[in-house]
């Protein structure tokens, strides 16, 4: 085994065929807990660069002002997926639509909190520092050296073990990291200041800019300054400053006086530099004329080439300064490029390219290190929404967002930081613009004159008669166009969905397809489960209703009014409009002759007359679900009376969706599960009313989707009215109405 001298002998000893760099990284890996050095000169950088130069003290001072105007936040994290997306649309450059579209997402993912230890923590980082100058003096040490680093003072024992009572930003130029080695870069800091002093890594929080410069020995590991990649032109500013303010000091001769008439002795130069200043210097003497007793000529010392070289090596010097610290020019009282539109621009650009990059830098390194002592799931946000400069962004995303139909009123507030209105239901509605029509249907041209829809139930909101959108029921989740579907269905179907989208959004819209979509609309808004009452009439046009009641008077008497072959308005208007349905939805099967959706509805009605008279149909066969009972091609099995209700389901139940009505009357925005259905059916539970048989097949479904719901996750033991889930599934009435919804249906259906 080799001894310690041998070891330190092969190390020391550079081979010929090693590289410095090899050398270095050899060392450096063989040595463990040793100073890294550090090539910036951070000491420099502060002295000849914040203390002496009036540029780079004005710069560090607009970034740093600018950046203690926009106040920070606490979230708690809802959606690890969409805080992901969050994160990284809000890393990059800020315009309206990455505006709109990270608000979105940090409503979707984040819920504010108030008042928590982590506010109080960044509120007072220190006895003898504010929030203000705190983050001031991080940003400064950032702009100057490349390196931040805070340290964090917190108890050894006791129920705040790993918990900071106190945040300091540490001098950059003191700080010196001490390596572990290659795989292991920082294993503690040590400050030489009166003494030398280590400290943990794990207590240090250091937020460094890029530093490319890999010599082997870690230095990496230290940030590079900005004022590195700029000390040529630090240097011609300061130079060029230093010699101004000699030349006034020294105030050298302003010109050369000369005798024409040849020389003249130092007594006389004497006396006539005496008799100028005593005569023609000063404020009494100004405008005098001067006489002299002899021939004198004047010599005017201007600037030479060198000294105007110098004065556009300043003005350069000062632009280079700005780029490197992404702050215009104009902001630094340049007047030869100011007006008010670019100065406007400029204090944007301030903002969005040097303080809210600074800002975000900051917010990571901090949700990293400082937010997860105080929960797993807390994480700290800069609300740039407060900026004056962004105003104009902020008008943009406005715009966008009265033109997003598929967005509720009160998601656009949220979006907004405005609130949700609690009081006016109304705008948790979606508004669908009047003049959207299926892209796949140009053929309807023409009014669809039976048709006076009337959507109120759902939107609350009436639209263009003529004109059915395509999207008519368009959600954000899956779940609600699922359960919208439930809603509409028919003749067993009522699961499925399907996606579009729009605009750069996706939706969800029920069913799996637009065909099952619009026959289940139609069937659903019009109560065809049902015999029609003068309600349902409403919605027949008088034109259509007499033309109707005609077929139907002139078909019974021809039948002399048989039960088995009669039939009635209500019924023709069925078959009236899945014909309109079948137009629209299956074209390939209208007849070239056939020129409008009424004419193929209309030919549909006199087909069903025929076969209900004939007991047979010309072509095809349709609609014998309408043929009533005992005519020989009805199809009609034993009738469930689908008007049936129930209210004798468990108390359990009802106490189950009063729990969570509770819940969010007293937590208000934390409890964001539930879609307008499942809050629906939460206060009808809640208010013991009857259930239909409809109802009660749609709670069974429900229940058999979402049966991973009926506890409460681990997480939320404390906190169980955020469980989505949990709650989603309680304002159905929980496991007791599962059970008895499965129980009462299996009765039914015996």
């Amino acid at each position: 085994m080799a001894s310690l001298y041998d070891r330190l002998k092969s190390l020391i000893t550079k081979n010929s065929q090693q590289t410095a760099e090899q050398y270095n990284r050899a060392i450096y890996n063989w040595l463990g807990d040793s100073i890294v050095w550090n090539p910036e000169n951070d000491d420099s950088y502060i002295t000849e660069g914040y203390r002496k130069n009036a540029t780079i003290y004005s710069l560090i001072n607009l970034i740093t002002k600018a950046a203690t105007t926009i106040p920070f936040q606490v979230y708690e994290k809802t959606n690890e997926n969409d805080y992901k997306r969050y994160k990284a649309m809000t890393s990059g450059t800020f315009d309206a639509s990455t505006i709109h579209k990270a608000n979105l997402l940090q409503k979707r993912s984040l819920v504010e909190l108030q008042d928590t230890e982590l506010h109080k923590i960044l509120e007072r980082p220190n006895p003898a520092q504010s929030y203000n100058s705190w983050i001031s003096e991080l940003i400064a040490f950032g702009k100057l050296t490349g390196n931040r680093y805070i340290y964090g003072i917190g108890p050894d024992t006791g129920a705040n073990v790993g918990k900071y009572t106190e945040l300091y930003v540490m001098p950059s130029q003191i700080m010196e990291i001490v390596s572990g080695g290659i795989m292991k870069p920082v294993s503690k800091y040590k400050i030489e200041y009166n003494g030398t002093y280590e400290i943990p890594a794990t207590e240090i929080c250091h937020i460094k800019d890029f530093n490319p410069y890999y010599d082997g020995t870690g230095s990496h590991l230290y940030g590079q300054s900005p004022l590195r990649a700029g000390l040529r032109s630090l240097t011609t500013n300061n130079e060029a400053t230093q010699t101004g303010v000699k030349y006034l000091q020294n105030q050298t001769a302003r010109g050369l006086l000369m005798s024409d008439e040849g020389d003249i002795n130092e007594v006389q130069a004497q006396q006539l530099k005496d008799k100028f200043r005593k005569q023609f210097q000063g404020s009494d003497n100004a405008g005098d004329v001067i006489i002299t007793p002899k021939k004198l000529s004047w010599v005017n010392f201007g600037l030479n080439a060198a000294d105007v070289s110098l004065i556009e090596q300043y003005n350069a010097s000062i632009k280079d300064l700005c780029n490197i610290y992404n702050v215009p020019v104009q902001l630094l009282n340049n007047t030869d490029s100011s007006s008010y539109n670019n100065m406007k621009e400029a204090k944007k650009a301030l903002y969005q390219n040097a303080v809210i990059p600074e800002l975000i830098k900051i917010k990571d390194e901090l949700n990293r290190w400082l937010a997860p002592k105080y929960g797993d799931k807390l994480c700290i946000e800069f609300d740039f929404s407060v900026v004056p400069e962004l105003q104009e962004e902020t008008d943009k995303v406005v715009d966008q967002l009265s033109k997003a139909w598929w967005i509720t009123p009160n998601e656009k507030r949220a979006a907004m930081n405005y609130g949700k209105d609690e009081d006016t239901n109304a705008l948790d509605d979606y508004y669908i613009p009047a003049n959207l029509i299926p892209v796949n249907n140009n053929e309807v041209d023409e009014p669809l004159e039976s048709i006076d829809v009337d959507v109120n139930k759902f939107l609350n909101k009436k639209i263009n008669k003529d004109k059915i959108p395509a999207f008519l029921d368009a959600y954000t989740t899956q779940e609600e166009a699922e359960e919208r579907a439930e809603e509409l269905g028919w003749n067993g179907q009522g699961v499925g969905f399907h996606t579009h989208t729009y605009d750069g959004n996706k939706i969800f819209m029920p069913f799996k397809t637009h065909e099952e979509y619009n026959e289940a609309l139609q069937n659903n808004k019009y109560h065809y489960d049902k015999p029609h009452d003068d309600d349902d009439k409403k919605q027949i046009s008088s034109k259509l209703r007499k033309a109707l009641k005609k077929k139907a008077d002139d078909h019974n008497d021809e039948v002399n009014n048989a039960a088995s072959k009669k039939t009635n308005v209500p019924t023709l208007f069925k078959v009236y409009e899945r014909g309109i349905g079948a137009y629209r939805t299956n074209p390939s099967s209208v007849r070239p002759s056939v020129s409008s959706p009424q004419q193929w509805a209309m030919a549909r009605v006199n087909s069903f007359l025929y076969a209900l008279k004939n007991g047979k149909f010309r072509s095809g066969k349709h609609d014998v679900d309408l043929l009533p009972e005992g005519h020989p091609m009805s199809s009609k099995e034993k009738f469930i009376d689908k008007a049936d209700t129930y209210s004798n389901y468990p108390q359990t139940a009802s106490n189950n969706a009063k729990r969570m009505i509770e819940w969010r009357e007293k937590y208000g925005d934390e409890v964001r599960a539930g879609t307008p259905t499942g809050w629906r059916r939460a206060s009808m539970l809640a208010s013991r009313a009857p259930l239909t048989i409809d109802m009660l097949n749609r709670m069974k479904s429900f229940f058999a989707r979402h049966e991973g719901n009926q506890t409460i996750a681990d997480r939320y033991k404390d906190t169980p009215w955020r469980d989505n889930g949990y709650v989603a599934w309680n304002l159905w009435g929980g496991t007791a109405m599962r059970d008895w919804v499965n129980k009462k249906l299996n009765q039914i259906n015996d």
